[in-house]
């Protein structure tokens, strides 16, 4: 903890090393590719929201920072996952760079893929379902790993030899790890990171159980239609995302269930004005470039890392 804590104070010098160069130079790279991944199949990139009403609440613990808008209590963005369904309502499919804030305990450091503000790529198109997003973040991620093998110099230096892979990645139903794991809704870091360093490949969890994630993810068959891509080599999950409950009713008794439907008024009246179905996800940029660098832990792969429990 010392020496990141060390590193990210002197990230001003740091900065300049031919290591930090090529991760940064990668990270340029993957984040043209991941436009041009999107743009070639329609999709509009649309501003993110920096702060709002409301933020994401389904986000395993981490806290949300408030503040005074005006008179009125906002947040900074944990997630814009509400503001792209809004979104809908201009373009068929929409993509954003998105800024988010995260307060993660101080103990999450020693993952080694926290950060507390971090940018996520937030993709989201009307009716589709989670087969045919995960179908897309094969293509993405393959698209972008082979576009980062063109950076021979900058991975030399890193000393990462990137591996290939061919979609469709492994698809495993949530329910088939329960009894293996001994688990109930989410994952727990640790299991997911042995889970990740067991495999030699990308692979997609789905279908998860009811209550184990937020009320924006709708529910049939007796499951949520939810899933996460966990990379190889024990560096875990880094897309999240599925299906999206539109219906008010459905919405609306969910947050009454929970006494805060008041602070969602927003977000139930553009339900009730009608939206279309649709389903989508978010690829975190630092932890894939992280995957793509090989590196040990997140805070490198940030310009101007803000580390969990490092003020």
């Amino acid at each position: 903890m010392k020496s990141i804590e060390d590193a990210v104070r002197l990230r001003y010098l740091n900065i300049r090393s031919d290591r930090s160069r090529a991760i940064l130079k990668i990270q340029h790279v993957l984040i043209g590719a991941l436009r041009e991944f999107l743009a070639a199949r329609g999709f509009c990139q649309v501003l993110a929201p920096v702060v709002g009403p409301v933020t994401d609440p389904g986000i395993r613990g981490a806290g949300i920072a408030h503040f005074d808008f005006y008179g009125t209590s906002y947040t900074i963005m944990s997630s814009m996952i509400l503001y792209k369904q809004m979104a809908l309502g201009a373009f068929e499919s929409v993509f954003s760079l998105s800024p988010n804030v995260r307060l993660e305990e101080a103990s999450t450091v020693d993952t080694g893929r926290h950060l507390a503000e971090f940018y996520q790529l937030d993709l989201e198109s009307a009716r589709k379902s989670c087969q045919e997003m995960m179908d897309l973040g094969d293509g993405l991620v393959c698209h972008c790993i082979e576009a980062v093998r063109e950076c021979s110099q900058e991975l030399d230096i890193l000393g990462r030899d990137l591996p290939s892979f061919s979609p469709p990645f492994k698809r495993i139903a949530h329910r088939t790890l329960e009894e293996e794991l001994s688990i109930q809704g989410e994952i727990p870091f640790e299991k997911e990171h042995d889970l990740s360093r067991a495999s030699s490949e990308p692979f997609w969890v789905y279908d998860y159980p009811v209550g184990s994630r937020g009320f924006y993810y709708i529910e049939r068959d007796g499951t949520l239609k939810s899933m996460d891509l966990i990379m190889p080599e024990g560096f875990g999950e880094v897309v999240s995302g599925g299906e999206r409950e539109y219906r008010y009713e459905q919405v609306k008794a969910l947050l009454d269930r929970e006494g805060v439907a008041h602070e969602y008024s927003w977000y139930l009246d553009m339900l009730k004005a009608g939206i279309p179905p649709s389903a989508g996800f978010g690829l975190g940029v630092e932890r894939f470039t992280r995957y793509l660098c090989g590196l040990d832990h997140i805070w490198e792969s940030s310009p101007f890392p803000k580390v969990p429990g490092i003020p």
